[in-house]
């Protein structure tokens, strides 16, 4: 009811504004939600299709009055030529109407065309004129319009001496000078932010981040523009966060951002803005500690703001793009496939809103594109790397040289070109995907992401390409990091082929130096951490007789990045795997049992965060398997079962393993059979997650064959029996699946020979007369 009266009232309102009269577009607007809110309470369509209607009819009228306007001011232009008192600020007013809707309805050509009459409008006002400052701040507005569009440079550094030049005209307790709002004085700020992130001078942002809080200074509580000064702080203190990692710009930034939320209540025009700064600024905390609860709130406030522009409105296209791209981190983390299908409907919904022309196309385009190319590396759709392709070629398209996110555009579709030459084997894509990455080999970190993939033909020219750009890169700068990266990633490549220690030993030197400059507290620490332990663990595992100390460290390393992922962090169940690795491997080399109790414990846990129906609990339980029952991983012809009951041929690594578990059967010898029995478990929930289709079926089906033949608890000799038949059957079903003429079929048929052997055997035994039966005389 409470709804129906809202509508009403809001109804009323707006019949009072007819068109023409002040306030008519925030009355259709206030009806709009009014009709929106009560189709989500009552889902009656009439309201939804009624907001719509709203919305287009508000949309339609502002750039019916902004063409309008645009009209009389070229009329009142053609009657002020040239010397007449008035040109000036015709100038004025028609560049500032054209800006107004290029704002609202982008038109690159109207946003030149007002740029032109905005230098012509300060030629008339030179220095010492009174109204100077005005037009030096818009047209370093329209300049700055026109960087976030084509990402030319010079015009982002003309826009910074512009607001520099305006602002010192400006007497310091002109209520102008305060940075509040961005089409307005804030520029300076705003500006000297964008030229940091394109450039990465640390003044840059530190002068931004002064003029900030000297603005947040004279806005205290109660002033109008306290919130959005509020939420431009934070979004500087989050950057500056990125660049430095020091979690106290990022604890500011969210707490500023909660601030001018609550400044912008429920109707507040500057609430939809508020939403999308928290929002950012908690994925960022995500990033760096792996709560949950965090992007779960990301998620949350997405929804929020999505529910602030349904429809008709023009902060739609952004809303959906940004719920989405939470959406996508969500699935990166739970792999929950439902997340990636929803991100996939809302970036095709905000493409659909960004036409040919619109300036935030690409980002639709680009995005969309790597959604895609998960979903194709899940479900393996070729329609789907088709399209990731073409979107990524129409990306590409709007990203000329010198673009700001051309490196980006060129990095995604050479991905996807990659993924298909892997899947077709067509020289076309390989041969694209090459020129594509040697384009972006100047600075960036994506010739090694595009290595790590194996399309790199000619590792040596990739070698002197990493060598030539850490030259480039000397101690203090800023992407010395990567590239010392990119160099290790490269001759990881080299290493993998050729098996040169050489150049594993320059890996390790390269990690080491990486991990100097990121130490603990940098976002990137856990990586550094990780990559030097793999590769300190590949070298134990060259020399494993006279390394021990690489396998200690290595320990000691992935105790470090363990500790950095908490409870349902994304990256805890790798970290798990991987220490636990390295403790079985001490484990075996030293005979050390609390190292193999450690290694099941991590493993154990590593289990219990994919609860049953997550879709990685197959492939997350096998590394527990190996570890209760590893025998399961030897050739099968390994074993001898017809011949010496229960007797196992195994490696050696096998027999370090049966020492150990024999040390723990000696003190816990329940503990064994526990062990055996629980691998039991989970080898038959695998076969469970595995429906006939499964491409794992096969191994499913192998593994519990091996358990069957455990030996007997006391008292229950008549389990072996129920054992081996399930073995048989198991092995038949396996049978099925293979093709006849393999070597897999063949192998499958002599153990299905041999159980049906040993089951044979078994049955004669147990009819055979006992020893200690009293013999019978004729």
């Amino acid at each position: 009811m409470a709804s129906t009266d809202d509508v009403s009232r809001k109804r009323e309102m707006l019949q009072r504004r007819r068109r023409g009269n002040r306030g008519r577009d925030t009355a259709l607007s206030e009806l709009a939600e009014a009709l929106y809110d009560r189709y989500r309470k009552e889902h009656k369509i009439a309201d939804l299709n009624e907001a719509i209607s709203l919305y287009r009819i508000k949309i339609g009228e502002e750039l019916a009055d902004l063409k309008e306007a645009v009209t009389l001011g070229r009329a009142a232009l053609q009657l002020c030529p040239p010397g007449h008192p008035d040109r000036c600020k015709s100038l004025n007013n028609l560049a500032r109407d054209l800006g107004i809707k290029f704002e609202k309805h982008p038109d690159i050509g109207e946003l030149e065309e007002a740029i032109e009459l905005h230098r012509e409008a300060l030629v008339l006002r030179p220095s010492g004129h009174p109204h100077r400052f005005s037009s030096l701040h818009h047209l370093a507005c329209c300049l700055r319009y026109r960087y976030g569009n084509l990402g030319v440079v010079a015009d982002l550094e003309e826009a910074v001496l512009l607001e520099r030049e305006a602002l010192e005209l400006r007497p310091p307790e002109d209520p102008d000078r305060i940075p509040i709002d961005p089409p307005r004085s804030e520029n300076l700020a705003c500006c000297l932010k964008d030229r940091y992130d394109n450039q990465g001078g640390a003044d840059d942002l530190e002068e931004s981040m002064v003029l900030l809080r000297a603005a947040l200074e004279l806005c205290p509580p109660g002033h109008p523009n306290r919130g959005a000064v509020l939420n431009n702080l934070a979004g500087a203190l989050r950057t500056k966060f990125e660049k430095k990692a020091d979690k106290c710009d990022l604890k500011e930034a969210i707490e500023l951002s909660r601030a001018a939320l609550e400044l912008h209540p429920s109707g507040h025009p500057h609430r939809f803005a508020s939403l999308g700064n928290l929002a950012h600024c908690l994925r960022d905390q995500y990033d760096n500690e792996g709560v949950l609860a965090d992007l779960e709130e990301v998620v949350t406030l997405g929804r929020a703001a999505l529910e602030l522009s349904p429809p008709g409105h023009p902060d739609r296209a952004s809303s959906l793009k940004d719920l989405a791209c939470h959406l996508t981190k969500r699935f990166e983390t739970q792999l929950d496939i439902r997340d990636l299908e929803e991100a996939i409907k809302l970036h095709r919904a905000a493409l659909v809103l960004r036409p040919s022309g619109n300036p935030h196309r690409f980002s639709s385009l680009h995005h969309l594109a790597c959604c895609l190319t998960d979903r194709h590396a899940i479900l393996r759709r070729s329609t789907d790397l088709e399209q990731a392709v073409l979107l990524g070629r129409a990306a590409l398209e709007l990203c000329p040289p010198g673009h700001i996110d051309r490196a980006a555009s060129l990095n995604n579709l050479a991905c996807s070109l990659g993924t298909r030459f892997e899947k077709q084997a067509d020289m076309r894509d390989l041969e694209e995907a090459i020129r594509l990455y040697q384009c972006n080999v100047g600075g960036s970190s994506l010739w090694a992401s595009y290595q790590s993939q194996g399309l790199v033909a000619d590792s040596e020219e990739a070698l002197l390409l990493g060598r030539e750009a850490l030259e480039l890169c000397p101690p203090g700068d800023p992407d010395r990091a990567a590239s010392l990266n990119n160099l290790a990633s490269t001759l990881g490549i080299r290493f993998r082929e050729t098996g040169d220690m050489c150049d594993l030993e320059e890996m390790i030197e390269l990690y080491r130096a990486v991990l100097e400059i990121r130490p603990s507290g940098h976002p990137d620490h856990f990586q550094s951490l990780q990559s030097l332990a793999r590769c300190l663990r590949i070298r134990y595992g060259n020399r494993s007789e006279v390394a021990v100390a690489d396998l200690e460290e290595a320990i000691m390393l992935g105790r470090a990045a363990l500790e950095l992922c908490p409870p349902q962090h994304p990256n805890r169940v790798p970290s798990l795997h991987c220490l636990a690795g390295d403790l079985r491997e001490r484990s075996e080399k030293l005979a050390e049992v609390r190292d193999l109790e450690e290694a099941i414990e991590l493993l154990r846990a590593a289990l219990e965060l994919c609860p049953s129906g997550h879709p990685h609990r197959f492939y997350r339980s096998r590394p527990l398997l190996a570890v209760l029952e590893p025998d399961m991983q030897q050739p099968r012809d390994g074993f001898r079962l017809g011949r010496n009951r229960g007797t196992r041929t195994c490696s050696t690594r096998a027999h370090v393993r049966q020492d150990i578990l024999v040390a723990v059967a000696s003190s816990q010898p329940s503990r064994l059979r526990s062990q055996d029995k629980e691998a039991i478990e989970l080898l038959r929930t695998a076969l469970e997650l595995c429906s006939s289709e499964h491409p794992h079926r096969l191994i499913s089906l192998q593994n519990p064959r091996f358990l069957s033949f455990l030996p007997s608890p006391p008292g229950r000799a008549d389990r072996r029996a129920v054992d081996l038949d399930e073995a048989i059957a198991l092995e038949q079903q396996a049978l099925q699946l293979l093709t006849p003429g393999d070597s897999d079929y063949d192998t499958c048929q002599r153990r299905l020979t041999d159980y049906l052997q040993a089951k044979t055997k078994d049955s004669s035994q147990d009819a055979a007369p006992s020893s200690d039966a009293p013999s019978v005389t004729c």
